[in-house]
């Protein structure tokens, strides 16, 4: 065990002999840190959070009661093999989230970024990787294999089924279930996720010029709609806005390998 000189450490907590804790770190009471568990500096877990598995957390990183970060997956395959769990610096694991490692039938670890923000009860599956300033409202799910870009906002109750990506800047609804892959600056809306637009909200609060975001939406309806099959007219969006940035983020994200289709927006028939 390696426990730096200024960490604050309640005497109820627990710290397993071969755990790692960062200068500046504080743990409050009835805590539980296993032998396998690095915390960077600055980490705070409030009360009542277990931290175990082969697990990393970033700088600054805080934890809120009743947590449960790096338990094994929940998939019946897992017989006890060597996977891990890194999360970022900066994020904010509020109450009752739980957050598990990967499993060698993915990637073998699980990812979270940084400055992400996990409200209360919500769930991050093995094997998922998660990007940077990424917000699950509470009691949202992302289940195993699931690959979230970076400033994604999962709405509250929300569910991401395996395998699906969402691109990055995209926002799913509240109750909604996606079962489909949700392209960059999508909005994923309704009970059986479809997409209903653009993100442009969230592009507008980043401070992405009007001219890039008017050719998204101008590239959305192109893509979209009209004759030929999804991927020839992304192709066809590639070729006439290959300059924009916001465009050829949807493109690629469209004409990349997927295990799942595509969310597309609600027919009108």
């Amino acid at each position: 065990m390696s426990v730096d000189a200024t960490a604050v450490i309640h005497p109820s907590t627990v710290i397993d002999d071969g755990a790692v804790i960062g200068a500046n770190c504080k743990i409050g009471p009835f805590c539980l840190v296993g032998p396998n568990v690095t915390l960077g500096e600055g980490v705070e877990l409030f009360s009542h959070v277990v931290v175990t598995g082969h697990t990393k957390i970033g700088p600054n990183t805080r934890i809120w009661p009743t947590a449960s970060v790096g338990h094994q997956p929940q998939d019946l395959k897992y017989a006890g093999e060597l996977t891990y769990l890194e999360i970022g610096a900066n994020c904010m694991i509020r109450e009752s989230v739980s957050i598990n490692p990967g499993t060698t039938g993915g990637t073998g670890i699980t990812r979270v970024g940084d400055n992400c923000l996990l409200m209360l009860g919500s769930h991050i599956g093995h094997d998922a990787q998660v990007g940077d300033r990424v917000v699950l409202a509470n009691h949202a799910s992302v289940a195993g294999h699931v690959t979230i870009g970076d400033d994604v906002i999962i709405g509250a109750l929300s569910g991401v089924h395996q395998f699906v990506n969402v691109g990055k800047g995209a926002i799913i609804g509240g109750l909604a279930a996606v079962v489909a892959d949700v392209i960059p600056y999508g909005m994923a809306l309704s009970d059986r996720a479809n997409l209903g637009g653009l993100n442009l909200i969230g592009l507008k609060r980043r401070g992405v010029d009007k001219a890039s975001i008017n050719g998204l939406r101008a590239s959305f309806a192109e893509i979209f709609e009209g004759d030929g099959t999804l991927k020839q007219r992304a192709q066809k969006a590639r070729d006439k806005h290959g300059d924009n940035e916001l465009v050829s983020d949807v493109v690629n994200f469209l004409l990349a390998d997927s295990a799942r289709s595509f969310l597309l927006p609600k027919s009108d028939d």
